[in-house]
């Protein structure tokens, strides 16, 4: 009986199942059957827009073909007569070349004519500056030599007081030295005559006294003592001659050198300065 029961709730369940699958299916039918037609409604209003679209686009085409065409045909009119008109300009043009050729020489020429005014202008105001620069400085240049003449006197007068003032020192020293070196040579010449005066007695002597070798030995220490003392003064009269001869030419040395400085030729003393040869050399 259980079996029976849950036979039948089964069957009935089923069924109730069944129905229920064939009602939603129906629905979804009746949904999909609405939606395919808003579908088909929707594509055939959007087809006749665009076909409507499209007539339209093609009847402006259309319009806008056939005005293209009479402006084809208009410029094709104005074509020919530009045609015509460009000939006419050409025929005019070529009549133009010559006066237009002649006309850009002119033209050429008087730019070649003013950059070279334009040259001479800049090269004139330099050459005006240059002459105010050159006339300045011929001003200094005068005025420099105003001051080196003046200079230059005064350079005069002073070389001519200092050539008075060495002439006069060097007669002097000329008068002192000469006199000196005379003086000096002439008693070296007597104390040379008079060690050979002595040196001839003493050997006269040692013949006519017949001394006997200890003596003669002690005269011979004597004389040479003698001659020592001699030669030792002739080179104290030597050494005294030769620093009197280097401080004259040093003095001679040192004005050729102030002459120098002073730009004075040495020709221009009016003799020859006296340069003493240094004894030993």
């Amino acid at each position: 009986e259980m079996e029976a029961k849950y036979t039948r709730k089964m069957q009935a369940l089923r069924d109730e199942l069944d129905l229920r699958r064939k009602t939603e299916i129906h629905e979804l039918e009746e949904r999909k059957n609405t939606q395919i037609s808003e579908l088909v409604g929707n594509h055939e209003g959007a087809f006749g827009a665009i076909k409507n679209y499209y007539n339209d686009i093609t009847a402006k085409n259309l319009t806008l073909i056939n005005l293209l065409k009479e402006q084809v045909e208009d410029l094709k009119k104005k074509e020919a007569v530009l045609e015509k008109e460009k000939a006419e300009v050409l025929r005019e043009n070529k009549g133009l070349t010559e006066p237009l050729q002649e006309a850009q020489e002119l033209v050429a020429e008087l730019q070649k004519k003013l950059v070279h005014y334009y040259k001479d202008k800049e090269a004139l105001m330099n050459s005006k500056a240059h002459l105010k620069i050159a006339q300045k400085e011929l001003k200094d240049l005068q005025w420099e030599h105003e001051v080196l003449e003046q200079r230059f006197s005064e350079v005069q007068e002073e070389r001519d007081d200092l050539y008075q003032k060495f002439t006069r020192a060097i007669n002097e020293v000329q008068q002192k030295t000469g006199f000196k070196n005379l003086l000096l040579e002439r008693k070296l010449h007597g104390l040379l005559t008079l060690l050979e005066q002595k040196e001839v007695e003493l050997s006269e002597v040692v013949a006519a006294c017949n001394l006997d070798p200890s003596a003669l030995s002690l005269v011979s220490h004597k004389l040479e003592d003698v001659l020592n003392s001699k030669n030792a003064t002739i080179q104290d009269l030597q050494l005294q001659l030769a620093r009197v001869c280097k401080a004259h030419n040093d003095m001679l040395q040192t004005f050729e050198a102030k002459l120098t400085a002073f730009g004075i030729p040495l020709d221009n003393l009016g003799f020859q300065p006296l340069s003493f040869p240094i004894p030993g050399q």
